[in-house]
């Protein structure tokens, strides 16, 4: 493993159980072994670590979500593959969203990116109930959307099961949708 890859890896690991914000750059390199002055060389700064961490993980998770997803079936792979990431990761809760909060005030890059990287991926819950209703429903995409990322947050505090109860219901509002239009 590269040396980037490496203050990659080990820096989203220690955002993800200490914050993004609060936690001092020492304690974020010293995983790596990585000096600050080779965090400079590879980011250019804490909050180009930040924003890297940040993009490193939605890509991952968009290809994830590639890779699982069932035809036919795109709305129920979306909650299986949530279930995929929590039960390999743990529940941790949304990350995007914790820099999204932490950085509010503090960095107008990072909130943008996130707000990129949320505007995505609620395009690909609109493509996938687009894919499994065959016409677009955007107040049903926002739903699921919203099934989605609360099912994240209550996954921290009420384990992984609650994801499971997200997904019926969203295939529950699917159902509804192909019903009304029967």
């Amino acid at each position: 493993m590269d040396k980037r890859t490496e203050i990659l890896a080990s820096a989203a690991r220690t955002f993800e159980t200490q914050g993004l914000r609060g936690v001092g750059i020492d304690q974020v390199l010293a995983p790596s072994g990585a000096s600050t002055r080779t965090l400079y060389k590879h980011f250019g700064s804490r909050d180009g670590l930040v924003m890297a961490v940040l993009e490193d993980r939605h890509q991952q998770f968009m290809a994830q979500l590639a890779s699982e997803r069932a035809d036919g079936e795109a709305i129920a792979s979306l909650f299986d593959t949530l279930a995929h990431w929590v039960n390999a990761r743990g529940a941790s809760g949304c990350m995007l969203l914790r820099a999204r909060s932490e950085y509010a005030q503090a960095n107008e890059a990072i909130v943008a990116l996130v707000q990129q990287q949320k505007a995505q991926f609620h395009a690909e819950i609109a493509a996938r109930v687009h894919t499994d209703l065959g016409r677009e429903e955007t107040a049903l995409a926002l739903q699921v959307w919203m099934l989605f990322e609360g099912a994240t947050a209550a996954a921290t505090v009420a384990g992984p099961a609650v994801i499971d109860q997200a997904r019926q219901a969203a295939l529950t509002l699917m159902a509804c949708a192909k019903a009304a239009r029967s």
